[in-house]
């Protein structure tokens, strides 16, 4: 049976031809340095082979390569912003420039933009962002990747997924658990969560500590209204209408990402709502904005910007054995938009 293709190397087709790997290169690119009888041959085994010259491969061999690729979910994410800032000072560092995508979280975009980074030869692949707790969503994804690291390129992930390449791991779960353990300790009770889709492993991850928090007061992630929109400041926006018309008892939120958290005080200005006094609200993550909102939000902060550094730096390491692991720290960040739920009246 032949080799599947994904795994065929140039020294494959080499051997099997019974030539030198630099003969191989140039039957198969045309280059001169070789007769036609034994270019001829080359080209034969490759076919049965079932061998496609991959001119990225030569310009990684040629270290010509002076780009990386970052795949981001949402563009105007502060969250990614800050990320992005990071792949962009290593790279700068590096002299290699970053070419930035957006897939929307979408398993068939992401798809399509990283088969655009390989044709565009990009040196190393940075994913930043929740993978899918459905590891088949990603199937064809970790193929292609896998088909680019073995023609040279490199891969390393943001955030928990199923492609089996180095990684940078935000603290989700403590991170979750911290941010109700916070709310609980004010006295809130009649708490909602408001979140993206669920088959996002950071949303996973961040429920569970939450949950964690949850049931060591004595209570169920079960038992509240956990609200999932899109992981956007319109989905907070839509999410909290829902709050408000379906569960208006509700003294806390808890957003799961901070920009979501813009969209639940958006939701309440519109709704004559002061926060902390009618209702408190908590984020994730710490954006730069953050802090310079009103009321300046209290949030989980993650090293997004170091997540973004230690992301490239890992990609531009030499392949190990095993796909590497670097984990982060969280720290919860008390502001003015939680306080005690108010006094119901008598």
């Amino acid at each position: 049976m032949p080799q599947q293709r994904a795994r065929l190397r140039l020294i494959d087709v080499a051997e099997r031809a019974g030539v030198s790997i630099a003969a191989a290169s140039r039957a198969l690119s045309g280059s001169a340095g070789v007769s036609d009888a034994i270019a001829q041959r080359v080209r034969e085994v490759a076919a049965q082979m079932g061998y496609v010259a991959n001119v990225h491969a030569r310009t990684l061999a040629g270290g010509a390569s002076t780009s990386v690729g970052l795949l981001v979910h949402e563009i105007g994410d502060p969250y990614f912003t800050e990320i992005a800032s990071g792949v962009l000072r290593v790279g700068a560092e590096q002299g290699l420039t970053v070419q930035i995508c957006h897939t929307g979280r979408d398993p068939e975009s992401e798809l399509v933009q990283v088969r655009t980074l390989i044709a565009n030869r990009v040196r190393a692949i940075i994913v930043a962002g929740s993978g899918f707790v459905d590891a088949r969503m990603q199937a064809s994804v970790k193929q292609d990747l896998l088909a680019f690291q073995e023609t040279g390129g490199r891969v390393a992930v943001i955030g928990r997924h199923h492609l089996g390449t180095d990684a940078v791991l935000p603290d989700n779960t403590a991170g979750g658990r911290s941010i109700t353990e916070h709310v609980l300790s004010l006295g809130h009770r009649r708490i909602a969560v408001v979140t993206g889709p669920r088959i996002l492993t950071t949303v996973a991850d961040r429920l569970a500590g939450a949950a964690q928090a949850l049931e060591a007061a004595g209570l169920s992630i079960e038992d509240i209204p956990v609200i999932e929109e899109a992981f956007t400041r319109d989905g907070g926006t839509l999410a909290m209408q829902r709050v408000l018309d379906d569960h208006p008892d509700v003294t806390a939120v808890i957003a799961l990402n901070d920009d979501m958290a813009i969209g639940v005080l958006a939701a309440l200005r519109a709704r004559g709502m002061a926060v902390p006094k009618d209702i408190s609200v908590a984020g994730f993550d710490d954006v730069a904005v953050a802090e310079h909102l009103s009321p300046a939000l209290t949030t989980v902060r993650l090293p997004m910007a170091e997540m973004g550094e230690q992301a490239l730096l890992l990609a531009l390491k030499q392949p190990s054995a095993r796909p590497r692991r670097r984990t982060t720290a969280h720290s919860l960040v008390v502001r003015e938009s939680t306080a005690p739920p108010p006094r119901r009246k008598r």
